[in-house]
């Protein structure tokens, strides 16, 4: 049996916010170590493995901001969620493959890898687009965060052969619909993350979790 303290997906309000900083400091994070990547024009060892740190957290905190918000997400968000997990996955093992093979920067990364990057890039933008979309439709966390990560993924796609500052600005819309899902957790107010009755069919009610955007 569900309590009040239950947050989105079943899972505990703690651990729902708890989840909600991990997406904020990570996508933080991410976007500071692709600032440092730019100013210094190539990679280097440390940068490297403070990014390998952060892109490991994004399919921790992907799954997990799905699961608060079960079950509105539903299947959608399902394969939107494990399809940007697997592809950052990729990312993180080309992180490590860089660190090994002292690779100097990112377009020598890509010559290296072959047609992988590309192919994970299209899995990241797809999946993406699926859980922003997923994100709207449940309305469970802010809609401006899914319309925002649907814009960043694609943007990200468009700039791939644009200056790299103009690559970093694109990263930078992605990682704020992260950061503002996660913000939307940790500072909702106490009682957001609490039950609502809602009737699906005539005689059946059923509990939904989640962080509502105004009260109804």
């Amino acid at each position: 049996m569900r309590t009040s303290r239950d947050a989105p997906g079943g899972i505990s309000e703690r651990l729902a916010v708890l989840m909600g900083w991990v997406a904020v400091v990570f996508s933080a994070l991410y976007f500071l170590f692709d600032v440092i990547q730019l100013a210094q024009g190539r990679f280097s060892t440390g940068q490297l493995a403070l990014t390998y740190v952060a892109e490991a957290a994004i399919p921790l905190f992907v799954i997990g901001l799905y699961a608060v918000q079960l079950p509105r997400i539903r299947r959608l968000g399902l394969a939107g969620a494990v399809g940007y997990a697997y592809a950052f996955i990729f990312f993180t093992g080309t992180v490590s493959f860089a660190l090994a093979d002292h690779t100097r920067d990112w377009n020598a990364l890509v010559h290296r890898m072959g047609p992988w990057i590309a192919i994970h890039g299209v899995v990241m933008v797809l999946a993406g687009l699926a859980f922003g979309l997923a994100v709207i439709r449940a309305g469970v966390l802010p809609r401006w965060t899914g319309v925002t990560l649907m814009v960043g993924v694609v943007l990200v796609a468009a700039s791939s052969g644009l200056p790299e500052a103009a690559q970093t600005v694109s990263a930078a819309v992605r990682d704020l619909a992260f950061a503002g899902m996660g913000a939307s957790l940790v500072f909702a107010r106490r009682g957001r993350l609490r039950p609502a009755l809602t009737q699906d069919l005539p005689g059946q009610t059923r509990v939904v979790y989640g962080v509502s955007e105004s009260p109804s």
